[in-house]
C-alpha cells in the first residue's frame, strides 16, 4: 500500500511539473519546423530570386535556399514536405476588391446583363417581389445601363409596372448607376425638382424622372436601402462561409478593402471577424469618403477610426474616395468633351465625386494621422486632378495610389514616380483588353480610346504598378490578371513584373513589405504552391493555373 502511495505521488508530481509553464520539463523532442523542399521557388527577392526549399518555424521563415542547405539547417524532427518540383510564390496581395459586398446577402435577385429589352425584366422583378415578401426594400443587381437607355418607354414606367407598392432598387453591373421605382424615389426624397447631388445625376427627360440614378445619386439611395435590411449578420456570415475560403483558394493572403461604409458600421463587422479569429488574410480597410458629407464633420469622424496596430491582421489605415465616374456612362472626368451628350448638362466632360480642392484638403488633414489614399481615377482629367491634389498636400510619408487609371496623359506618366504614387490597375476583365478598346470610340474618339490602362507606358515611366481584381467587377483569380497583363500587347508587362505587381508592390501599398510580399529569412510565412510552372507554361495558359496549397502566417488555410 505504501508503494502504491509513493508511485501515485511520483506520477502526480510528473503531471504537475509538465503542466506548469514555469518548469521546463521535456520528455520528448518535438519540432514546430516545416521544411518544404524539391520546389521551384520564385522568391521576389532580388538578392536571391530562385530557391529550392523554404524552412519555416511557426509563422516565420527561417531559411530560403537550396535543398542541401535547408536540410542542414532544419531540426532533425522537422516535418518535411516534398513538393516534387512544384512552383512556390509569395502569397498574393489584392489591393482593390470589395469582399464584404461580394459576401453580403442583400441582393434578392439578379438580372441578365445580356438582356437588351428592359420590358423582359418585368417578370423577373415581379417574381423576386413575390419570393421576398418581408423585405422593406427589394434589392437587385445585374442589368446593363444601355438596356435602359435603349428602352422604348420611360424606364421608370417599366419598373413601376413590375412593382409599385414598395421600393425597388437595382444596381447596374458596374455599380455606377441604379434603376429605381417611384416608391424608392419617394422614400429617398427625390423629385423632378431635386438638384443633382455631388458626384451624381438624377436622370430626367423633358423634366420627367427616368428612374435612373447615376453614380453617387444612386449610391446614396442604395446605402439607404441596404441600411434598412440591418444585415450585419449576413455580411459577417458571408465573409466566413464564402469570401475568406475563396481568397484562400486563390492564394490571396493580403487584401485592401476598397470601400468600407463606416456610417453603417461595416468596420465593426470587420472588427468582430478579427476578434473572433476568423480572418485568414491580412486586411487594410479603405474608409469611404462620402461625397455629400460636410468635410469638417467627416474628417473628424475618419480621424477617430484610424487603427494601425502592427500585430493585428486588421488595420484601418486607408481612405477610399472617387475623383470621377466611369467611361461608358460618360462620367469619367476628361480634359475634353465626350462625343455624345447623354445628360444635357452645362458640361459634358464627366463629373467629380470629389474636386481636386477637396481631395487636397482631405489629404492635408488625414495623411498626418497615418492614412494612405486610394483614389478612383479613370478619365485623364480625373488622373491629373488626383495627382495635382497629392502634389499640393501630400508628403514623402504618403503611400497613395490611383486606381483604374484607364486614361493617362503623356504629361502625367512621369508624375507617378516623382510623387511616389502607385498605379493600381485591373486587367482581369475582358473590357480592358485591346480587342475592346475601340468599343468606346463613339464616346471618346479613336485616339483617346486607344491604349486603355497603359501599364507598359507607366512601367517605362518607372511607376510602381499593382494588379488587383476589383472583385466582383472582374475575376478574383490572380492568374487571370497575370495572363492578361503579359499578353495585352502593346500595353503589357513581363511575367516577373506582373508577379511583383501582385506581391511585393501590393505589400508596399499596405505598408508591410518588410514582413510579407517576398520570401526571405525573417519574413512571415505567407506563400502558395501551384500546379504548374507559369514560367514555362505558354502565356495563354497561365489563367488555368490552380493553387494547390495556401500557407498564411505559417498555417495551412487551403489545400486542394
Amino acid at each position: 500500500m505504501k508503494l502504491i502511495t509513493i508511485l501515485f505521488s511520483v506520477v502526480f508530481a510528473i503531471k504537475s511539473c509538465s503542466s506548469d509553464p514555469k518548469i521546463p520539463t521535456k520528455f520528448s523532442e518535438t519540432s514546430t519546423e516545416k521544411l518544404y523542399y524539391n520546389a521551384k521557388i520564385f522568391t521576389v527577392d532580388d538578392t536571391n530570386p530562385w530557391a529550392e526549399a523554404i524552412l519555416i518555424d511557426g509563422n516565420k521563415i527561417l531559411f530560403v535556399g537550396s535543398n542541401t542547405e535547408a536540410e542542414k539547417k532544419a531540426n532533425k524532427n522537422a516535418t518535411k514536405i516534398d513538393l516534387k518540383g512544384k512552383l512556390i510564390l509569395p502569397g498574393f496581395h489584392d489591393v482593390h476588391m470589395h469582399p464584404m459586398e461580394v459576401g453580403s446577402t442583400t441582393t434578392a435577385f439578379v438580372l441578365n446583363e445580356e438582356e437588351i429589352d428592359a420590358e423582359n425584366y418585368i417578370s423577373t422583378i415581379q417574381k423576386a417581389s413575390k419570393d421576398n415578401p418581408n423585405v422593406e426594400w427589394l434589392i437587385g443587381f445585374g442589368h446593363s445601363i444601355n438596356t435602359l437607355f435603349n428602352a422604348k418607354r420611360n424606364p421608370l414606367q417599366i419598373i413601376d409596372e413590375a412593382v409599385s407598392d414598395r421600393p425597388v432598387i437595382i444596381m447596374e453591373q458596374t455599380s455606377h448607376s441604379m434603376w429605381i421605382n417611384s416608391k424608392g424615389l419617394e422614400l429617398a426624397g427625390m423629385t423632378k425638382d431635386s438638384p443633382n447631388p455631388q458626384g451624381g445625376i438624377i436622370m430626367k427627360e423633358k423634366g420627367e424622372l427616368l428612374g435612373i440614378l447615376i453614380d453617387n445619386a444612386g449610391d446614396v439611395v442604395f446605402q439607404q436601402a441596404v441600411a434598412s435590411l440591418n444585415d450585419a449578420d449576413g455580411e459577417y456570415d458571408g465573409m466566413v462561409s464564402y469570401v475568406l475560403p475563396e481568397l484562400a483558394k486563390h492564394g490571396i493572403t493580403s487584401v485592401s478593402d476598397a470601400r468600407t461604409y463606416w456610417k453603417r458600421e461595416q468596420h465593426k463587422i470587420w472588427q468582430d471577424l478579427a476578434a473572433d479569429n476568423k480572418l485568414t488574410a491580412r486586411f487594410n480597410l479603405g474608409l469611404w469618403a462620402y461625397p455629400t458629407e460636410d468635410d469638417a464633420t467627416q474628417i473628424a469622424s475618419l480621424k477617430k477610426l484610424f487603427f494601425n496596430n502592427e500585430n493585428s491582421l486588421l488595420k484601418i489605415n486607408q481612405i477610399k474616395l472617387y475623383s470621377d465616374g466611369i467611361t461608358h456612362n460618360t462620367t469619367a472626368a476628361l480634359h475634353q468633351n465626350y462625343k455624345e451628350d447623354i445628360f444635357g448638362l452645362p458640361t459634358n466632360n464627366g463629373l467629380n465625386y470629389f474636386t481636386q480642392e477637396r481631395i487636397s484638403k482631405y489629404i492635408k488633414e488625414l495623411e498626418m494621422v497615418g492614412f494612405d489614399f486610394h483614389i478612383h481615377a479613370i478619365g485623364n482629367r480625373g488622373v491629373t486632378e488626383a495627382l495635382n491634389a497629392i502634389e499640393q498636400s501630400g508628403t514623402s510619408e504618403g503611400r497613395h495610389r490611383l486606381t483604374h487609371v484607364e486614361m493617362v496623359d503623356v504629361a502625367d506618366m512621369n508624375r507617378f514616380k516623382q510623387l511616389n504614387v502607385t498605379a493600381d490597375v485591373q486587367v482581369a476583365g475582358d473590357f480592358t483588353q485591346p480587342a475592346y478598346w475601340h468599343d468606346n470610340d463613339h464616346l471618346l474618339g479613336a485616339e483617346l480610346a486607344d491604349n486603355q490602362v497603359p501599364i507598359k507606358s507607366l512601367k517605362n515611366a518607372s511607376a510602381r504598378i499593382t494588379l488587383s481584381s476589383d472583385w466582383n467587377v472582374s475575376s478574383l483569380n490572380p492568374f487571370v490578371g497575370i495572363q492578361n497583363a503579359v499578353t495585352r500587347i502593346p500595353q503589357n508587362i513581363s511575367l516577373e513584373e506582373a508577379i511583383k505587381a501582385y506581391t511585393i508592390n501590393g505589400a508596399y501599398v499596405m505598408r508591410q513589405e518588410t514582413k510579407v510580399g517576398s520570401l526571405k529569412a525573417g519574413k512571415l510565412a505567407d506563400f502558395i504552391v501551384v500546379d504548374q510552372n507559369i514560367f514555362t507554361t505558354p502565356a495563354n495558359q497561365i489563367n488555368k493555373t490552380k493553387v494547390v496549397l495556401t500557407i498564411f502566417d505559417g498555417k495551412e488555410v487551403y489545400k486542394k
